[in-house]
């Protein structure tokens, strides 16, 4: 296993973690339920754990594919700029996951408050690590780049264009 291969296996789970966490802390909050909202603490610290083993292994795998066709070394610098914000997002997430929980757990006044600043920590965490995922997505797949559409249109007329030319000669 290469250092692309396991940020490949590490680097959704902070991303669908969040997401999940998110939903179950949602639901913990509406059914006034302090264990669905202790597992969502756990799933949120998990997700910042991956987090952190996605940024260690980020710079292996960007080291072997910068070079690669139809990659360049821009989108992957602009992929690292955004998951360097997210990890840290994550960090305080799960840091305040870890507060959530121990004051949940110990029935203290700063519960609910708790509840609240993980919860709006973990939303703006699950909306930065859609771009995350999105511009990570992007150095692979080509085909989900903006200037996707307008690449296809220019090489399918080009292409036409050069088999119209090759028939004439």
């Amino acid at each position: 296993m290469n250092d692309a291969h396991l940020h490949l296996v590490v680097n959704h789970f902070p991303i669908i973690g969040t997401i999940l966490g998110l939903g179950i802390l949602i639901a913990g909050l509406l059914l006034k339920n302090n264990s669905v909202k202790n597992t969502a603490y756990i799933v949120l610290v998990v997700a910042a754990i991956f987090a952190f083993l996605s940024m260690y292994t980020g710079d292996g795998a960007e080291e072997m594919v910068e070079d690669m066709p139809n990659i360049g070394k821009q989108i992957i610098h602009e992929h690292e700029e955004l998951a360097e914000k997210l990890a840290l997002l994550l960090y305080a997430t799960g840091i305040f996951s870890l507060v959530a929980l121990y004051t949940s757990v110990k029935s203290h006044k700063f519960s609910k408050m708790a509840s609240y600043i993980t919860l709006a920590l973990a939303l703006g965490t699950a909306v930065l690590g859609s771009s995350v995922g999105t511009s990570g997505g992007e150095i692979r797949h080509t085909e989900i780049r903006d200037n996707a559409v307008n690449s296809a249109i220019e090489n399918g007329n080009s292409n036409s264009e050069s088999t119209t030319n090759e028939k004439e000669e």
